[in-house]
């Protein structure tokens, strides 16, 4: 048990892979869960990544990805806890639920197999037809046993158990051969690509660091170690806050690629969940459902987007980088949405079609009708 009450209890799948239960810290649950009676295929082959030498970065293909589950009905939903008639891949009741995924992008080769890159300085270099094992870990955060809904449809003992497992697999996965990077995230929409409409997000441990960081890291070398707290007191004056709490703040971005874009910053330096206090924790688990449900009320139907929860590398930069929430939308009005056609897609040049300022302005009234 932990500080805050919340319960783990670990067991494995059929096939080996990892299965987590963490308990509200007011469960109704009985500390027993059924074990896993499928007969499952063996897991795919880990995936290869080849290095696109054009800008030196790192593609995985992952071609078991093709098969998985699109959109099933609610007596077919694969995150559900199990019944007689769906046999899924909890196999128990559950508050949350915490498995690797079956067929991972990254993994389940870890940075001790022979063909893993073998640190960081090998994945710097560029060169033509160059390829690793896509090692790493990718797992399945299940936020409920519901069918249907979202981090913000959780309650606050929810959401804090959501967060003490974020915290948890962070510092486990870290930990782990070969992991350079961990990343947690909620899709949420058809119109981001979701697949299954049970609330859950997923937790990427890349074997690089990735070139969105990357370049985070080059902006501190010039700008300074002390970039993201300039960033905070720089944001926190402006008239872009949307929320703030005693330790964390809310605000849309000074320049802001998306229609609907929020970041969420720590008061503290803190590289990653594993480094959060309690109080953090609990503060999170309420300033982070009312922003959500906000953002849910800008209109009258549910709000597409990407929750993407930016960590510092395993191995550099701890001292420098933030953990930081971006949340980011293509929903530009009601019926409409942005589409990364040329100048984005193909240059990575963006243009912003609201100014930071009134979006701002437009998320603060919706987290007033929350």
């Amino acid at each position: 048990m932990t500080s805050s009450g919340i319960v783990k209890r670990a067991t494995v799948l059929a096939d080996g892979r990892e299965l987590i239960y963490f308990d509200d810290a007011d469960t109704t649950l009985p500390p027993e869960r059924t074990a896993d009676a499928r007969h499952l295929d063996p897991r795919p082959d880990t995936a290869v990544m080849r290095q696109d030498v054009l800008t030196g970065e790192w593609i995985s293909i992952a071609a078991a990805r093709q098969n998985r589950v699109f959109l099933p009905p609610a007596n077919q939903d694969p995150l559900a806890p199990t019944t007689p008639d769906n046999a899924t891949e909890v196999p128990a009741n559950y508050d949350v639920a915490v498995f690797e995924n079956k067929s991972p992008s990254f993994g389940p080769a870890l940075g001790d197999d022979a063909n893993a890159p073998g640190g960081l300085d090998a994945l710097r270099e560029v060169g033509l037809n160059r390829s690793f094992a896509s090692v790493g870990r990718c797992e399945v955060v299940c936020f409920s046993p519901e069918h249907e809904g979202s981090f913000g449809s959780l309650s606050p003992s929810r959401a804090r158990t959501v967060i003490e497992a974020w915290a948890d697999r962070t510092a486990a996965l870290s930990a782990m051969p070969g992991i350079e990077q961990v990343f947690p995230f909620e899709n949420r929409g058809e119109e981001i690509g979701v697949t299954l409409q049970h609330p859950h997000g997923q937790i990427y441990s890349y074997p690089y660091v990735t070139p969105r960081t990357t370049r985070l890291l080059e902006s501190i070398e010039k700008v300074g170690p002390d970039l993201f707290q300039q960033i905070l007191d720089s944001e926190r004056a402006s008239e872009r806050v949307v929320l703030s709490g005693t330790h964390w703040t809310a605000y849309v971005p000074f320049a802001a690629r998306w229609p609907i874009e929020v970041h969420m910053l720590p008061h503290r330096h803190i590289p990653d969940f594993a480094a959060t206090n309690d109080e953090e924790r609990d503060e999170l688990a309420t300033l982070y459902l009312t922003l959500l449900r906000g953002i849910d009320k800008l209109y009258d139907t549910p709000t597409p987007y990407i929750a993407a929860w930016h960590q510092a590398p395993v191995n550099v930069g701890r001292n420098d980088v933030r953990l930081m929430l971006q949340i980011t939308s293509p929903r530009r009005a009601a019926n409409k949405l942005k589409y990364l056609a040329g100048s984005e897609a193909a240059m990575g040049a963006f243009i912003g079609d609201v100014l930071p300022e009134t979006t701002a302005a437009f998320i603060r009234e919706g987290i007033s009708r929350a």
